[in-house]
């Protein structure tokens, strides 16, 4: 169902992302590309609240209609790619249980109608829920993650919680989800994890690449080896939580720490993944607009998000990239 009048403003109508066709019948994927599922939850937060609201804030954060043409990759995604958007998986305040079930159900059904769910949150604990889902529809073992974030989010638990927005990846690894080595994390930094953590990620095969790095080597060489060490694996997993970000840059988001990404960084390398690999999966969590009036930090998400959509669009083509006035 198309939502939006012929020519419709941004700031006109009911909104979808990018004005996108809202499909809310799971038949009505099939032959879908990407699916876009908001997830909006944040039960599980150890310290500023908000991601509840993420999704909406994510989807408005446009100035443009059901178009986007992409000046460096030369492709407009919604031309070559059937991109609609699902709405939100069923939730209910305060039960973190029930809002996981459920949206591994809904990133399921979209997995199942063989399109690429993208997943709008809410906080972060609901990696585990998208990376299972996605997990169960490729080859076991096959499946490697690239994660994008401030803190590795690899505690056994939070204040006795074990399933909160700190604990995903641990579980991941743990129940054998995704392979050690197939856990590769950019933009680390500040003061935690601790010691028992970095030991078992040494244990566990984890990779990691910490902010000092990026800074040092620059974010293409640092993409270039995050890519080198998933190059074995047949499947790739985009989780992007945009505290990764300097909070200059994404003052909205639960735990802010200095120090880290700009947005340009941010933008450049999702594109470069995602043209080069391809991409099953990804959700884009942590934005919490009650902290941010200005809205910088939901325009970052929404633009992270069709970076990655126009980098499919390229890396399906089987093209190079056709950038406007190469020369300018």
């Amino acid at each position: 169902m198309n939502l939006s009048q012929p020519g419709e403003p941004s700031y006109s109508g009911i909104q979808t992302f990018q004005k996108v066709p809202f499909v809310l019948d799971p038949d009505e994927l099939r032959g879908v590309d990407v699916v876009i599922l908001g997830a909006p939850m944040d039960e599980m937060v150890t310290h500023r609240p908000g991601a509840r609201f993420g999704p909406r804030e994510i989807r408005a954060a446009t100035d443009l209609g059901a178009e986007g043409w992409h000046m460096d990759l030369g492709v407009d995604p919604f031309a070559d790619l059937n991109v609609v958007d699902h709405g939100d998986a069923a939730v209910r305040p305060g039960d973190a249980r029930f809002n996981h079930r459920s949206i591994r159900e809904a990133v399921g059904r979209v997995v199942d109608s063989g399109a690429v769910p993208i997943v709008l949150g809410g906080d972060h604990s609901i990696s585990f829920p998208n990376v299972a889902a996605v997990a169960e529809g490729v080859a076991s073992g096959s499946l490697a993650c690239i994660h994008f974030d401030a803190h590795t989010d690899t505690a056994t638990e939070n204040y006795e919680v074990e399933w909160s927005h700190g604990t995903p990846f641990r579980h991941l690894v743990d129940e054998g989800i995704l392979a050690g080595p197939r856990l590769v994390q950019i933009g680390l930094r500040g003061w935690w994890p601790n010691p028992p953590e970095w030991e078992w990620a040494r244990g566990a095969g984890v990779r990691w690449h910490r902010m000092e790095k990026v800074i040092e080597e620059g974010i293409d060489r640092v993409v270039d080896s995050a890519l080198a060490e998933v190059s074995d694996a047949d499947h790739l997993f985009l989780s992007v939580d945009i505290d990764v970000l300097d909070p200059a840059f994404a003052p909205g988001t639960g735990t802010p720490e200095p120090g880290g990404m700009s947005t340009r960084e941010l933008l450049r390398a999702v594109r470069k993944i995602v043209s080069r690999r391809g991409l099953v999966g990804m959700d884009l969590v942590e934005v919490s607009p009650p902290y941010d009036h200005s809205g910088i930090t939901s325009m970052a998400a929404h633009r992270t998000v069709l970076e990655a959509i126009s980098a499919l669009a390229l890396h399906r083509s089987g093209r190079e990239a056709r950038p406007e006035n190469p020369t300018g």
